[in-house]
């Protein structure tokens, strides 16, 4: 089997097709390399051949590069060996943009076009950007870029090199260091392709057929050559730099390195001959790649994420795709649910107790796909379709034929159990319960069930339709069908799943509780919240624990507090935060949804900053702690809990921890997860910062008997555990 073909024509053009078998969508291997490379040499030699076309025979042109192979490349070849590949594949795509032209006169070369049929990201845009002409289907579902920043690396085939090269610095900025995705006709205003056509196969091959020598040399070819916007040391080039590097360092904050990379892939690039530029452009890609950062990115983000949304933990049952689900409230959880569902094609039927309340939560779909018709995302057809999907009513007699209930309604016990029996009364023997719930413990809530065995948590983060993360909870009886059923929904929905087994908070609120009330705690001993806050942001978290207070609502945390307290009694540990948190609340200080918390708003509910009235409640101690100190504080809070998690048997596999606390809570993604993150710092010394936290702030900071064993065996979790197995 071939992942590339050729076929000539009478006319002299050879068109390679990129087609892998088996896929769904087509990834570049080192096979892939050298089968492009010897095709085109072919081509090339051949002088039949006029012109060269290179398209795919799938729906959409590529993926980008097999990351699997980057990241075996690495334990097996080190630096070295990924040098060399990188520099294999800059010679092909040289030697494709070159096209046999006499080096000293640039002619006698002949011109290669791609033909994109519909997306083309990563190394799918670097192979056409080598090209001489980009062709694009118009097809307003594919996606053109280059997004691997977002994986924790950057374009290391050319791509960062040629796009600068081609846009300019300024230009190329928002798709290299955001992974901006267009689709073909922005990507056209945008200079990345060249043209949108119905039929870019035959463009191709007409253009490829009449291109002469000067179409087809790049400009960065070409004497004379000056780069758009100006190079480093032209006055509007260098002000670019400047302003560049400032921006990467305030939105990375220093953590990301890959973005600091790039730039200066590009700045040391932009100074040099092409050529010169492609080696540096490898250099700082293989130093990326080095870097333990930017492959635990790339194993949670990319290859352990994907192995989890394709049923890497699925029970063998049979397949269990949703036709039509039943939610049981339509406030804004259920309402999220419900669009979600219809968006994939699924019937639902909303129920509330009042049809005002179910009509509602339907509008709330309404509402998204507005939005989605003012930016051209969405067509009044499309949202006709989704509409009429959804059923508002009061009516449990509607859940007649459901195959699975999706209970979301309050936080409440007695609440849950009475519409659970409501919904088994009419519901198909074989139909799967689910409840969402944050806190609840699922075998309780299973107590109202006839069908425990078929009873389950999913627990969605809001905004629903935004976040990615779905935790799947497992009660003492849930039987495997269930947890198929909930799994195989969740891919419905094109949410990540993780599986965890029943305990209090589950295990993302286990974990970012904690995070929460560790800055609370910091606040009321003194600790300046500013230096809270920035010590959070600058190791990678998106907010700080007191604006996550603020987000999510100061009144949720003291119920949770309360109820927490009543489940615990004299074991409760955090009655220093409920003098914060409640004191918060006694002043009428909800969070952003009331616009006052711990940072003030303006009447638009823009945050202005940390409110000036924490400093007289919780005045700043004289002696203030050292940034690696708070630090250490809020990220062993968190990670702790992972730990413990996994050692009680709550998490059953570290790829689950690794992606839930990322997909969740936003744990610093520069470390791919609390494991990873463990796995950098080395047990050892985790174990001993362990101790020292537990000796200056309490028994909250014990190190797991799970950490301190493989500290003294010398391991890592993804050496023990292979980021597959359960703690045993």
């Amino acid at each position: 089997m071939t992942d590339f073909t050729m076929t000539k024509d009478a006319d002299g053009v050879a068109v390679i097709t990129w087609d892998i078998p088996n896929k769904s969508m087509n990834v570049l291997s080192e096979n892939g390399i050298r089968e492009l490379d010897g095709l085109v040499d072919d081509a090339l030699a051949d002088d039949a051949v006029k012109g060269i076309v290179i398209t795919s025979g799938k729906p959409d042109f590529a993926a980008g590069m097999d990351l699997n192979v980057l990241a075996s490349m690495k334990e097996s070849g080190g630096a070295e060996g990924i040098f060399g590949l990188i520099m294999q594949l800059h010679g092909l795509l040289r030697k494709i943009e070159r096209a046999g032209m006499d080096p000293k006169t640039n002619k006698g070369g002949k011109p290669v076009a791609s033909a994109l049929p519909g997306t083309a990201l990563g190394i799918g845009l670097e192979i056409p950007l080598a090209t001489h002409r980009i062709f694009a289907a118009d097809n307003a579902k594919a996606k053109i870029g280059l997004p691997e920043i977002k994986v924790g690396i950057f374009p290391g085939a050319g791509g960062t090199t040629r796009l600068v090269r081609k846009m300019g610095a300024m230009a190329a900025a928002p798709l290299l260091l955001e992974g901006k995705l267009n689709d073909p006709k922005k990507a056209k205003s945008a200079g990345v392709i060249d043209e949108v056509v119905d039929d870019p196969v035959a463009a191709a091959r007409e253009w490829v057929l009449n291109a002469t020598d000067a179409d087809i040399v790049k400009p960065w070819d070409q004497k004379g050559y000056k780069m758009p916007g100006g190079e480093p040391f032209h006055p509007a080039g260098f002000m670019t730099f400047v302003g560049a590097n400032a921006m990467v360092h305030g939105q990375t904050l220093g953590v990301y390195p890959a973005a600091k990379a790039l730039l200066s892939a590009v700045y040391e690039g932009a100074q040099v001959p092409f050529d010169t530029a492609l080696k540096i452009e490898a250099r700082w890609f293989t130093n990326i790649l080095m870097n333990p950062s930017s492959s635990a990115m790339i194993r949670s983000l990319f290859i352990n994420k994907e192995a989890l949304e394709k049923g890497a933990n699925r029970p063998d049952a049979p397949d269990q795709k949703v036709k039509k689900v039943g939610i049981l409230g339509a406030g804004m959880m259920g309402a999220g649910i419900a669009y979600v569902s219809a968006n994939a094609g699924i019937e639902v039927v909303l129920i509330d107790a009042k049809q005002e309340s179910a009509d509602k939560g339907k509008a709330y779909s309404e509402g998204i796909l507005d939005k989605g018709i003012s930016r051209k995302k969405v067509t009044e057809e499309k949202k006709g379709e989704i509409l009429g999907r959804i059923t508002a009513t009061t009516n449990y007699a509607a859940l007649e034929g459901c195959d699975l209930i999706v209970e979301a309604v309050f936080e409440d016990p007695g609440v849950k159990a009475e519409v659970t029996k409501k919904a088994e009364a009419v519901i198909p023997q074989d139909a799967i319960f689910a409840t969402n719930t944050s806190t609840l413990p699922i075998t309780e809530l299973a107590k109202a069930s006839q069908r425990p065995d078929q009873f389950i948590g999913i627990h969605f983060f809001s905004p629903v339709d935004k976040m990615l993360l779905v935790e799947i909870i497992k009660g003492k009886q849930t039987g495997d069908r269930a947890v198929a059923k909930a799994l195989d929904f969740v891919r419905q929905i094109r949410k990540t799943p993780i599986v965890v087994n029943d305990a209090r908070f589950f295990y993302a609120n286990r974990c970012i509780i904690p995070y929460i009330n560790e800055g609370m705690r910091m606040l009321a001993e003194g600790v300046n919240p500013t230096l809270i806050e920035n010590a959070a942001k600058m190791m990678g978290m998106p907010l700080g624990p007191l604006q996550l207070v603020d987000e999510t609502s100061i009144d949720l945390g003291v119920k949770i507090a309360k109820a927490t307290k009543a489940a615990m009694g004299d074991a409760y540990p955090d009655g220093a935060v409920d003098e914060v948190l409640f004191w918060m609340a006694d002043q009428g200080r909800m969070g952003r949804k009331a616009n006052a918390g711990f940072y003030a708003y303006d009447d638009k509910g823009k945050r202005q900053g940390l409110w000036d009235g924490l400093d007289a409640q919780f005045p700043e101690a004289d002696e203030q702690p050292e940034l690696t100190e708070v630090q250490h504080r809020l990220m062993f809070a968190q990670v702790l809990e992972a730990v413990r998690a996994l050692e009680e048997g709550v998490l059953e596999d570290i790829r689950e921890g690794d992606v839930g606390a990322i997909l969740g809570w936003g744990f610093a993604p520069w470390s791919g997860g609390p494991f990873s993150w463990l796995d950098m710092m080395g047990a050892a010394q985790a174990v001993e910062i362990c101790d020292r936290l537990e000796a200056e702030h309490g028994k909250r900071f014990k190190a797991p008997d799970l950490l301190r064993e493989m500290a003294g065996k010398d391991q890592s979790f993804y050496g023990r555990f292979g980021g597959r197995k359960k703690a045993a």
